[in-house]
């Protein structure tokens, strides 16, 4: 990100909007100069479209630059912190029991958001869509009388490392939507490079 843009970008998070006077003054910059980087991240879809600043007073109007959805993934945001915290809560407020309900709770409400209906290779096509939509960069091989799921990317790594439970959630979330128990061979919050399921198809 070019460094004046990003500092555009900034001064209206912290402000929630901000015109071209606005930014000139702030940044030392022309409004020509301004409008240029405007217009740049409007068509990277970082802000939205001008919108016009309603005076009390008469006047060419001034208009307002807001942040659009993209902007927001720009910006820094913590969730392992809050989620350590919160699972470290659990673990110490919870019996073992209990936690399970919990990860079989999160995994069906994660389940019911999957279309899957039909056979297991549907299924899994549905629970692959879901996965990669998450980032986790899934992908599925046929071997023999199993299926094998390799995932290359954990989207809550830091997090998997020190408590097990995002871990279970996955492994039931597969049960769930496959219909087949998998078997964890390799697994990122233990060091390995991915995580890896084996499904054995049961014979008909």
């Amino acid at each position: 990100m070019q460094e004046t843009r990003q500092r555009i970008l900034e001064i209206i998070k912290m402000r929630g909007q901000a015109t071209v006077n606005e930014l000139t003054r702030e940044l030392g910059l022309t409004a020509v100069t301004i409008r240029h980087h405007l217009d740049v991240l409007y068509r990277d879809g970082l802000i939205g479209p001008p919108q016009i600043l309603r005076k009390a007073r008469p006047g060419r109007p001034q208009h307002v630059y807001r942040l659009a959805g993209e902007a927001e993934n720009l910006f820094p945001k913590k969730y392992d912190r809050l989620t350590d915290a919160l699972l470290e809560e659990l673990e110490e407020r919870l019996s073992p029991e209990e936690l399970d309900a919990v990860i079989n709770g999160v995994a069906e409400r994660m389940a019911r958001q999957v279309s899957a209906e039909g056979d297991i290779g549907v299924r899994l096509g549905a629970l692959l869509e879901y996965l990669n939509g998450l980032g986790y960069l899934a992908t599925a091989e046929k071997e023999d009388g199993s299926y094998r799921i390799t995932v290359a990317n954990c989207p809550y790594e830091r997090v998997a490392r020190r408590h097990g439970l995002p871990c279970k959630v996955d492994t039931r979330l597969i049960a769930l939507v496959t219909g087949v128990e998998p078997e964890r061979v390799e697994q990122i919050a233990t060091g390995s490079e991915r995580c890896i399921y084996r499904l054995t198809v049961p014979e008909n």
